[in-house]
């Protein structure tokens, strides 16, 4: 069991700037972030998986970075330009082995969660 514990959540104006950290008990071939917003389902976010590669949700690419420090075992969201629509609780996962493509986003692929970090963004 990979535990996972986030932080750097906080509330910002829009079009400020945040960075989301999650520090993993142990290295993960794939990690994600997901985010639900209030009253609306978890939805992915961005993920990385085990040769770097990262993939995005089109409502943040080009806004978000996700990046990886595996020495750390670190995950991290830079969150750039937010919007009011950004407002949910934001999960770091740990994947089910070793995700590509279009499964990097997808929640059923991930087994390990942690328990969350508020990010609210004021218009």
């Amino acid at each position: 069991q990979v535990q996972l514990v986030e932080s750097g959540g906080g509330s910002v104006q829009s079009g400020g700037s945040l960075t989301l950290s999650c520090a993993a008990s142990e290295y993960t071939a794939s990690m994600g972030w997901f985010r639900q917003p209030p009253g609306k389902e978890r939805e992915g976010v961005a993920a990385i998986d085990s040769n770097g590669g990262t993939k995005y949700a089109s409502s943040v690419e080009g806004r978000f970075t996700i990046s990886q420090d595996t020495a750390k075992n670190t995950l991290y969201l830079q969150m750039h330009s937010l919007k009011p629509e950004d407002t949910a609780m934001y999960y770091c996962a740990a994947g089910r082995g070793r995700l590509y493509g279009s499964l990097l986003l997808r929640s059923a692929y991930y087994n390990n969660w942690g328990q969350g970090t508020q990010v609210t963004v004021s218009s």
